[in-house]
C-alpha cells in the first residue's frame, strides 16, 4: 500500500520535519524565506509537504498549504494523493478539508489501482469511508460515473472496497458499504483466490461480524470460487470453526434484509434503526442455536433485559402487536395506518429470500387490509414518546416485550390468529438448504 511518509531524505532543510510535527509557525517562516520549498518532495517516496501533513493529521499545516494554492491531487512516487494517505491513516479532518479543496476521489494509485475509498475500507476507517461516500453523491466526477459504480469500483485485481473490508475484518466498513449498494456477491479476478466473493474473504479472515452482515444482506453461501469451493470450505481450511458453522449449507438460513424492496431503500433513520436491530436480533437467536453445539459464544454480547420493566411501564401507551402478541407496535404502515412490531414487519417482507441479482420484488401487503405496503415509518405513539427526551432506539424488541397476560387483546383479535406464525423468526429462519449440496471436502491446492 506504499511506504509511510518519511522525512529522512530532507533533514537538511527541516521543512518536512516541521510539517510532520505540526509546527505551523516554523513552516510559515521557512516558506517565507524560501517559497520553492512548497514544491519539494522527499528523496525516495516523493512525498510532498501536503502528503506528510495529510498522513499525520496536521490540519492547520494542511489548511495553510492549500491556501497557498498547492495542488490537492499532487502525486508521490506511487501516484498516491494526499487524500489517499488521509484515508489510509484515518485522518478525517484532513480528508474532509482536502475534499472541500476539490481533491479528486477517483484518482488511482500505481501500486494496485486503488482509490481513496479502497484505502478507507482496507484500513477500517469507517468515518473516512462515510465521508467519501457522502462526497461521492455530489461529486461531478462520481456523478459522471454513477454512484453505484463508484461504490463498487474495482482495483487492478478486481477487488471492490467490500472485498477489502471483508478480508481485513472491518465489519463497520462492510455494513456501510452494503448499506450504500455494494454488490454482496461480486467476484474478484485475481485478489485472494480467483472469483472469491466477499463471503469467501470473510471466511478466510474468520470474522463472524463480517459474515453475519454479509449473510443478512443476501450473500450466497453456495457461490463457488474458481476452484469450486464454497465459503464453508474456506472457513474449514483456515480452521475458523464458528464461521464454518454459520456458513454450513445444511444450517438454517438467516433472514435477509429486503433491499430490493423500494420502500426499504427509502426508510428514514429511525425506522431503519428499528428494523435493522430486529433483523440482527432474529439472526442472533439463529446463531446461538447453531453455535451451541460447538461451545462457542457470539462476539456481540446478548441484549440485556435489565431495565425492561421500567421501559415497559414508561411505554404503556404503546399497543401490543396484534400479529405476534409479544412485541410493542413500533412500526406503522403509512398509507393505511396499521401498526405492528418491527419483527413482524420483517417477517412479512423477508418471507422469501431475495435474489441478489433481482432489481425489484413485488411489494408485500398489509396483513390487516391487504393493501400494498408502500412506506413504513416509526409508529406515531412511539414517536411522540420518543420526542419527550427519549431515544426511539430504546424501544427495541428486547426492551418492549410484554407478556400476553399483561394486556387483554382477545376482543377482535381472533382474525389474526392465523398470522401469528408469520412473526415467528425461529420457524422462518429454520428453512435451511439441507440436501441441496453434496458434502464438500476439497481444500486449496498448495
Amino acid at each position: 500500500m506504499g511506504q509511510g511518509p518519511s522525512c529522512a531524505g530532507n533533514q537538511e532543510n527541516g521543512m518536512f520535519g516541521a510539517v510532520q510535527g505540526g509546527n505551523l509557525e516554523v513552516v510559515k517562516a521557512m516558506l517565507e524565506r524560501k517559497p520553492s520549498l512548497l514544491h519539494e518532495t522527499t528523496v525516495y517516496d516523493r512525498h510532498s509537504a501536503l502528503h506528510i501533513a495529510a498522513a499525520n493529521g496536521q490540519i492547520e499545516v494542511l489548511s495553510m498549504l492549500l491556501e497557498r494554492s498547492v495542488n490537492p491531487d499532487v502525486l508521490n512516487r506511487h501516484k498516491q494523493t494526499p487524500l489517499m494517505l488521509a484515508a489510509m491513516h484515518g485522518k478525517i479532518s484532513c480528508l474532509k478539508k482536502l475534499m472541500e479543496a476539490g481533491a479528486n476521489i477517483l484518482m488511482f494509485d500505481s501500486l494496485n489501482g486503488r482509490t481513496c475509498l479502497h484505502y478507507a475500507a482496507y484500513y477500517g476507517h469507517s468515518d473516512c469511508l462515510q465521508a467519501i461516500l457522502s462526497a461521492a453523491r455530489s461529486s461531478p466526477v462520481a456523478v459522471s460515473w454513477g454512484y453505484a459504480r463508484f461504490v463498487n469500483i474495482r482495483d487492478d485485481k478486481g477487488a471492490t472496497p467490500l472485498h477489502l473490508a471483508a478480508r481485513q475484518r472491518q465489519s463497520e466498513c462492510v455494513h456501510s458499504l452494503l448499506d450504500n449498494g455494494a454488490l454482496v456477491c461480486a467476484s474478484t479476478s485475481r485478489y485472494g483466490f480467483p472469483e472469491s466473493t466477499p463471503l469467501h474473504l470473510a471466511a478466510r479472515g474468520g470474522s463472524l461480524d463480517c459474515i453475519r452482515k454479509l449473510l443478512a444482506w443476501g450473500a450466497d453461501r453456495l457461490q463457488r470460487d474458481a476452484s469450486g469451493r464454497i465459503p464453508y470450505i474456506v472457513a474449514l481450511k483456515y480452521r475458523h470453526e464458528a464461521c464454518a458453522a454459520l456458513l454450513n449449507p445444511s444450517s438454517a438460513e438467516p433472514l435477509v434484509w429486503p433491499s430490493p424492496l423500494k420502500f426499504f431503500s427509502e426508510l428514514n433513520e429511525d425506522a431503519k434503526a428499528l428494523l435493522e436491530q430486529a433483523l440482527m436480533e432474529a439472526n442472533s437467536e439463529r446463531e446461538k442455536n447453531i453455535l451451541k453445539g460447538l461451545g462457542c459464544s457470539l462476539n456481540s454480547p446478548p441484549h440485556s433485559d435489565s431495565g425492561m420493566d421500567d421501559s415497559i411501564s414508561e411505554a404503556s401507551n404503546a399497543e401490543l402487536c396484534c400479529i405476534c402478541f409479544e412485541q410493542v407496535c413500533n412500526i406503522e404502515l403509512q398509507d393505511c395506518g396499521h401498526q405492528m412490531c418491527a419483527q413482524c414487519t420483517l417477517a412479512i417482507c423477508c418471507y422469501n429470500k431475495p435474489n441478489p441479482t433481482t432489481a425489484s420484488l413485488t411489494p408485500p401487503v398489509c396483513p390487516f387490509c391487504r393493501s400494498t405496503i408502500a412506506r413504513v415509518v416509526v409508529a406515531r405513539k412511539l414517536k411522540d414518546y420518543g420526542d419527550a427526551d427519549h431515544d426511539v432506539a430504546d424501544f427495541s424488541s428486547s426492551k418492549l416485550r410484554k407478556s400476553r397476560k399483561s394486556r387483554n387483546f382477545c376482543e377482535g383479535s381472533s382474525s389474526f390468529k392465523g398470522l401469528s406464525t408469520v412473526g415467528s423468526f425461529s420457524k422462518m429462519a429454520g428453512r435451511g438448504t439441507a440436501g441441496r449440496v453434496a458434502a464438500e471436502d476439497e481444500f486449496d491446492k498448495p
